[in-house]
């Protein structure tokens, strides 16, 4: 018995968390020790290693998409180089005109700083190059694109000036005959200067213009230069190229530069639809960057915007790339749209980029007919799926070859999941059905306990998004209590999946109850584990179906853990008691996805709470806390994904997290008292003695309860920090989305006569009340839900009015008109009506589809037609005329309207709808701009109105 106790107590020294404890016998017996070497999940270990996480996925995020070359000045750079420094310069010139919008005067000098900077390049190129320069003026044109966040609308436009140039080789003829464009707009909203929207853009296509024509001599096509005007109004500029320009016609591929945000790393969001274009940019790119996870959204029209790209996909037939800069999202179209903000480097990674690809692809010896439409079926079906890792490299491949790896990965994942279920038999079917249980449990507690959060914010906080100043807070508004929830739900599974599995094993196997627990626990373990990879082999399925680009995420995080398990793990016995998951399965499982996915989704996080600032496009349409809603659902979402597999690790007790090495139970004599349930564990330095159930439960759940505590001590100070106000919801360079419109409303309906009402409207796209910034600009504005005002193109639902002091700054013969000329029965219905916008070159104009089934549109003057008859399509039964142009565009039209045969005729019915535009301020509307608190900004867009709008109605009963 000495040795034996002598045995025991040198092996309990070398294992971890030894202790030893006595129990006295009684006699002769002396006393037997009981020893615990019980290696432990310690809630240290779990904590610093999800800190470990945190701090690689922020390392990937800041690589991947904050690090940025050095900028070179033009010695630096040399004569074929690209200078940051050049580009700045003229980025700091256009950002000096102030705001430009089509109609202007400050587009005409933007424009002519254009014009002037692109002739000095024509004067310093390289002798074997030509370089055509032309001040292109557009006609009037309409673009009725069908898809889309202008479906529904036709946009007219007339009197736009764009700047073309054309460099190319003297000495290579067919280079005329195929060209390369590269496009951008000059044009800003009216509400800011557009240092990144898109003055960066134009001002990098300069310097880009000037290196190209130091290397055009050994080019085999042209490069055209477009720098155009009217994007912000509806694509107007890239619409009037294609169709009216002469040069168009050679035109093989398309390359867009865009920005929604300001600097940071430009990346492709849209390629296509050949994959020549992405493919040989991954192939050349100095800093590759590109995620078709956007090109998805963008798609499936989660982010409400548009881009010239449009135009040249689906007017002219091309394909090409679309590139942005997506840094800072929140300050898009606003007055922080500004210089200073505009990151050092981003223009020399975007120049550097671009040039090496337009060097490469315009030596090239083939580029694909971007104009064809013959293999169009082909084409889409060989469609590129593109990802950079860490801004270094970029990966490429096209969508059939996606679905032959996809497909592969799938049947052998149906596989080996078919064959372990045939194994495993009934217990293994149930544990998966119960495992999987857990997943759902984990997405169900994840959302509600981050939607609650979300739902209560607006009645505690100063604002329904508080975080957007501060997007750090998320993490813990957030991102704590989905943890939470996940973590609950995933242990709720984990219980009832332990309560099967004992029972199952309680048919199965005589083991001792001790035993059996252990067994069941660690086995469950596994069960949530491989319930991970079966949440991925889902997605990877719908993903692979629908011919989701972004899908090569679930295959990522499918592959990796389940190879990690598969080579770690997994057994091919099931007479092998099975043993606690090792922690080198889940660091080597992660380590792939992490790098692959981590930078992405923060992007993804930090462009959606941007995207508050302009959540409400009708304001007062939806709830205050619906913003809140859709940043928790992706939080929540996000970690459901990817937390599965290290949630899997925290449930088991403490108290069995040893290796099962050997397991033999004996009876032990322990004074006069027989015990049962002690274990020998065979090591190295031989029999230990261990008691398993004599450890005492407060030591159980040690991990779980340390980081239940550590997200609630983070959601805790998070909350504190915005009830407490110290973190405010926006800022002086992240301002609140705000508009100011005076407006003369003659909408009445005939009975009631036209007499006008003249207010001030003060509302915002970010959800939230107004009654802080009505305090600060003490202009006796009233605020609620009473009065919606109808701007045609959306709806104030919720905002505030003024009626003092607005009868000053317009009269009555500003405001437009629309006259019945005639109306003609015969074979249906036919209205000539006569609109007259007295001066406005800016104007939407809403037909009622229920009750017109076709129209055309002239210009007065000349009876040129701007829109033809032909198959409308409306939104919500509403038509949308969109029409912008510059100083020298028509203001005189007439509308043709041809009536449904079946029209109910409703007299209480507008029949049109006409907003004008003027860019005047009036004294009430000069006096509240002022007083803007600092926080705020105007906000532009092609439907917003300018602060000056006339509304006007023409009724059925005429």
């Amino acid at each position: 018995m000495r040795q034996r106790r002598e045995t025991a107590s040198a092996a309990s020294k070398g294992s971890i968390g030894g202790e030893a404890s006595e129990e006295s016998s009684e006699g002769a017996e002396s006393r037997t020790a009981v020893h615990f070497g019980n290696p432990r999940r310690s809630s240290f270990v779990w904590l610093a290693l999800l800190l470990i996480i945190i701090y690689c996925c922020s390392s990937i995020y800041h690589y991947q998409f904050q690090s940025m070359p050095v900028p070179l000045a033009a010695d630096e750079a040399g004569k074929r180089g690209f200078s940051e420094i050049e580009a700045f310069k003229h980025v700091k010139a256009l950002t000096e005109v102030g705001p430009h919008p089509v109609g202007s005067e400050a587009l005409h000098l933007a424009v002519q700083y254009v014009l002037t900077a692109c002739q000095n390049i024509k004067k310093t190129a390289l002798w074997e190059v030509d370089v055509e320069v032309d001040i292109f003026h557009a006609k009037s044109g309409a673009n009725n694109l069908g898809s889309g966040l202008l479906s529904g609308r036709t946009l007219v436009y007339s009197d736009l000036n764009h700047v073309v140039v054309r460099i190319l080789p003297k000495y290579v003829s067919e280079a005329r005959e195929q060209s390369i464009l590269v496009s951008s707009h000059i044009d800003t909203v009216f509400s800011t200067a557009g240092a990144g929207d898109c003055s960066s853009c134009v001002g990098v296509m300069l310097e880009l213009a000037r290196g190209i024509s130091q290397w055009a001599h050994g080019f085999k096509r042209a490069a055209i230069f477009l720098f155009n005007t009217g994007e912000e109004e509806g694509l107007n500029g890239a619409h009037s190229f294609i169709t009216q320009h002469p040069w168009s016609k050679t035109v093989r591929m398309a390359i867009d530069l865009e920005a929604m945000g300001i600097g940071g790393k430009s990346s492709i969001f849209q390629a296509g639809p050949h994959p020549w274009a992405a493919e040989n940019f991954a192939l050349v790119a100095k800093y590759p960057s590109g995620q078709v996870i956007a090109q998805d959204l963008f798609a499936s029209g989660a982010i409400k915007s548009a881009t010239d790209f449009q135009v040249y996909k689906e007017v002219a037939g091309l394909s090409g790339l679309d590139f942005a800069f997506l840094d800072n999202t929140a300050v898009y179209h606003t007055k922080n749209d500004k210089l200073e903000l505009l990151k050092t480097g981003s223009l020399q990674h975007l120049g550097e980029n671009m040039l090496a690809f337009l060097t490469h692809i315009g030596a090239s010896s083939h580029i694909p007919e971007g104009n064809s439409t013959e293999a169009e079926e082909d084409i889409r079906k060989n469609s590129a799926i593109y990802f950079d890792i860490l801004g270094m490299y970029m990966v490429v491949y096209r969508q059939k070859f996606a679905n032959m790896l996809h497909n592969s990965v799938i049947m052998q994942s149906l596989l080996i999941w078919t064959t372990s279920l045939i194994m495993g038999g009934i217990p293994a079917v149930v544990s998966l059905a119960l495992s999987f249980l857990s997943v759902l449990l984990m997405w169900v507690f994840a959302l509600s306990f981050s939607f609650l959060v979300a739902f209560l914010l607006p009645f505690i906080s100063s604002s329904p998004v508080p975080y957007v100043s501060s997007p750090l807070l998320v993490v813990g508004l957030f991102g704590a209590p989905a943890f939470l929830g996940a973590l609950i739900g995933q242990h709720l599974g984990f219980l009832l999946l332990q309560k099967y599995l004992l029972n199952a094993h309680s048919k199965r196997r005589q083991l001792p109850i001790i035993i059996k627990a252990a067994v069941v626990k660690m086995e469950a373990e596994r069960w949530l584990f491989k319930a991970g990879s079966f949440q991925w082999l889902i997605l990877l399925i719908l993903g692979n179906y629908f011919k989701i680009g972004s899908s090569y995420l679930a295959l990522v995080w499918l592959v990796s853990p389940a190879f990690a398990y598969g080579f770690f793990e997994a057994t091919l016995t099931s007479e092998r008691l099975p043993k606690p998951l090792k922690l080198i399965t889940l660091i080597l499982g992660l380590a792939t996805p992490i790098l692959f996915s981590a930078g992405i989704f923060i992007r993804l996080a930090a462009t959606l709470i941007g995207g508050m600032v302009r959540f409400d496009r009708n304001p007062g349409g939806t709830p205050e806390w619906l913003g809140g809603f859709v940043i928790a659902a992706f939080i929540a979402s996000l970690l459901s994904l990817t937390l599965v597999y290290l949630l899997s690790y925290v449930h088991l007790s403490v108290c069995l997290g040893f290796a099962l090495k050997e397991w033999r139970f004996v009876d032990v004599l322990v004074g006069k008292k027989k015990k049962s349930g002690l274990l020998f564990w065979r090591s190295e330095e031989g029999l230990v003695l261990r008691s398993v159930w004599s450890r005492g439960k407060d030591e159980c759940g040690g991990a779980k309860k340390a980081i239940i505590l550590a997200t609630l001590m983070l959601f805790a100070s998070s909350l504190a920090i915005v009830l407490s106000g110290v973190v405010p919801p926006f800022s002086e360079d992240i301002a609140r989305a705000v508009n100011v419109v005076h407006v003369v409303d003659a909408t009445g309906k005939p009975d009631e006569g036209q007499n006008p009402k003249s207010y001030l409207s003060l509302f915002s796209t970010t959800p939230g009340n107004l009654n802080k910034e009505v305090q600060e600009i003490n202009e006796s504005f009233v605020c609620g839900r009473d009065k919606t005002v109808d701007f045609v193109t959306f709806l104030v639902k919720y905002g505030c009015w003024a009626y003092n002091d607005t009868v000053s700054g317009w009269s009555e013969m500003d405001i437009p008109t629309m006259h019945v000329l005639s109306e003609a029965e015969g074979n249906g219905r036919i209205t000539e009506v006569s609109i007259d916008t007295k001066g406005s070159i800016r104007w939407v104009l809403a037909i009622n589809t229920e009750e017109i089934e076709d129209f055309e549109l002239k210009d007065a003057r000349d009876s040129e037609e701007l829109i033809s008859v032909g198959k409308k399509n409306g939104v919500d039964g509403w038509h949308i005329i969109q029409f912008s142009g510059g100083k020298n565009a028509p203001k005189l039209f007439d509308l043709t309207l041809y009536w449904r045969s079946g029209s109910t005729h409703k007299s209480d019915t507008p029949i049109l709808k006409l907003r004008t535009d003027v860019d005047r301020l009036t004294p009430i509307t000069e006096r509240v701009l002022k007083k803007l608190p600092r926080w705020c900004s105007l906000f532009g867009k092609s439907t917003s109105p300018y602060t000056f709008a006339f509304l006007r109605n023409l009724y059925v009963n005429f």
